[in-house]
């Protein structure tokens, strides 16, 4: 049985367990208004301001409760809560929908803005823009959207997919949580859209566990290969075994860090053929990634969840396999947070990028 808190339902403790309990990996419920299903296989739901569950009328029949309903007091998976708020961060954007379409993927449809330049041709939707934003683990929902309003200036549609820590412990776990993203994206309304990867911290792994499918049957997965027209990497994990362990405990347990990275480097230890070899595997599959579209790295000197000399060999690689290649590494910044130290330029080296991916470039400021 699922571990459940009983909370009062205030703003307040919504963002705060929601920023403590994102890494934990409980099972997720949000109640939302629902639409019918836009992916085969998935509770597509819209987001339209309401979260209450939804209370049986008779038979077969629904309402949605108020919180009067429920007395001010509920009893909710503790991962809904950080969905609950993100959705409530995006949504503040005009014209833009939300969509659950499973426990750890939302789709945000920017209904209102038109197509990037290079698409206004095309009315269809199916070839809009696809921003694939695969975020930090324990990413707060008010910083993640921050990134989501970048893309929605722009034009794009967002697909978030998250990261749980059990698929980073038990990369079996991890390999198939990136089959079911490489699936999704192989369907409708996903299919035919060209798309940009912006992977955060754990989010290169996420995307890292995808590769590791596309390497092995690449003729299968050409298409999709070919559709993405750009790919950006902000605070890679990358470095050893020692650099995951650090990253495990400063995202998930800070206050109990080092004991934490202790048992984490014991645990890969003593299960290196489940967990570290399953590392190496995606390590290789990264390295030597079939995806050859222009990338763009942000990275800088002080971060110890990423060494900043291995993201250096992986750039000097990339480049000599004929990648367009562009990086920006600060001497002092901080992981997964070089947007709110560095906006000015991390806002430029973006718009410059997509300039380049021949994407209409931001159209405001943050």
């Amino acid at each position: 049985m699922l571990p459940m808190v009983k909370i009062k339902l205030t703003p307040l403790i919504l963002v705060r367990l929601g920023g403590l309990l994102s890494g934990v990996g409980l099972q997720s419920t949000i109640y939302v208004r629902r639409k019918a299903a836009i992916v085969p296989g998935f509770d597509s739901q819209t987001s339209e301001g309401n979260t209450h569950p939804r209370k049986k009328e008779g038979k077969g029949k629904q309402r949605l409760c108020s919180l009067a309903d429920l007395n001010m007091w509920s009893i909710i998976p503790a991962s809904s809560l950080k969905a609950v708020m993100l959705g409530r961060a995006v949504m503040m954007s005009k014209g833009v929908t939300a969509h659950r379409l499973s426990k750890n993927v939302t789709f945000y449809m920017n209904e209102l803005a038109p197509p990037v330049s290079q698409y206004q041709t095309k009315v269809s939707k199916d070839h809009k823009p696809l921003m694939l934003m695969l975020p930090w683990l324990g990413s707060r929902p008010q910083a993640l959207g921050k990134y989501c309003e970048i893309y929605f200036r722009t034009g794009y549609d967002v697909l978030v997919v998250e990261s749980e820590v059990q698929e980073f412990l038990w990369p079996r776990w991890g390999l198939e949580h990136g089959k079911r993203l490489l699936e999704l994206l192989q369907s409708e309304p996903f299919v035919s859209r060209p798309l940009i990867v912006h992977a955060f911290s754990i989010g290169g792994y996420t995307f890292a566990q995808l590769l590791v499918h596309v390497s092995q049957d690449t003729n299968k997965y050409q298409a999709l290969m070919q559709r993405i027209k750009g790919q950006i990497y902000d605070s890679l994990v990358v470095g050893s075994v020692e650099t995951m362990a650090t990253g495990l405990a400063k995202t998930v347990f800070p206050r109990a860090e080092t004991l934490v990275k202790q048992i984490s480097l014991l645990y890969f230890n003593m299960f290196r053929r489940q967990t570290v070899d399953y590392f190496n595997t995606s390590i290789n599959a990264f390295w030597d990634s079939p995806i050859t579209a222009p990338a763009l790295f942000f990275f800088c000197e002080n971060d110890t969840l990423s060494d900043p000399r291995a993201i250096e060999e992986l750039i000097d690689h990339w480049r000599k396999r004929g990648i367009d290649l562009t990086a920006k590494n600060w001497e002092d910044s901080t992981h997964a947070g070089h947007l709110k130290r560095h906006q000015e330029e991390y806002l430029t080296t973006l718009e410059m990028f997509l300039h380049s991916l021949h994407f209409s470039p931001l159209k405001a400021k943050m």
